[in-house]
């Protein structure tokens, strides 16, 4: 029988946070995926927003550890709520998933054949995730055009409305979103003909998590070398 590696450093995979039951499940059904993928390494979801436990409390229980962020850009949360949950504590953090060619991958397999496409996201007003998002549409075929869900710049439903104008007959949204909520559902009602699944169900993010994992791990060892 095959021994099991016992892991002495923690994963802790930070969410944002969702009222959505569809997306609770979603998320920890994205850890479980990836504790299923490194058996004996301890693999604890925590949150930044809207729901326990949060970031701040996990990392202190848990001082030997990595950090993940599934986030999508190095907004707001990965810079001040889950670098302020480390300050001080020696726990290293991750790039978050995103932008990554894993992702991009996963948006353009799931994209069914359409005139125009539309990668749609949360929406924020930091300078660095608008650019990296931006990034990401630019990479998208048929040179898609970027919507948001909340916050300033043209909302989804207004870019899908206007590729119609311009005489696209089939739009497709690319969700750039990890898992269901508010946002998501809201993009069903966009107008749009196909909207892709949330990211989280692509088997390639719970990969792109251990990945994170692994370089800092890696990083780690090599700085005290």
């Amino acid at each position: 029988m095959k021994e099991t590696t016992v892991y002495d450093t923690t994963l802790i995979a930070v969410a944002h946070g969702t009222r959505s039951a569809t997306g609770r499940r979603e998320l920890q059904e994205l850890a479980a995926a990836v504790a299923r993928r490194r058996p004996g390494l301890d693999v604890r979801l925590c949150y930044v927003d809207v729901q326990e436990p949060r970031v701040a409390a996990v990392v202190a229980a848990t001082p030997r550890a990595v950090v993940v962020p599934l986030l999508l850009s190095c907004g707001y949360h990965v810079r001040v709520d889950i670098a302020e949950a480390v300050a001080g504590t020696g726990v290293p953090v991750t790039a978050p998933l995103g932008p990554d060619p894993a992702l991009l991958a996963s948006l353009i397999r799931n994209l069914p054949p359409a005139d125009a496409v539309v990668l749609a996201a949360a929406g924020s007003s930091d300078p660095l995730w608008r650019a990296d998002v931006a990034g990401v549409a630019a990479q998208l075929p048929g040179r898609a055009r970027v919507g948001y869900v909340s916050g300033a710049g043209p909302r989804v439903p207004d870019v899908v409305a206007q590729l119609r104008a311009e005489g696209a007959r089939r739009v497709a949204v690319a969700a750039y979103l990890l898992a269901d909520g508010l946002f998501y559902r809201s993009l069903h009602e966009a107008g749009a003909d196909s909207v892709t699944p949330p990211l989280c169900h692509d088997g390639a993010v719970a990969d792109l998590v251990l990945g994170r994992f692994d370089s800092a791990l890696l990083t780690t060892v090599g700085s005290r070398l």
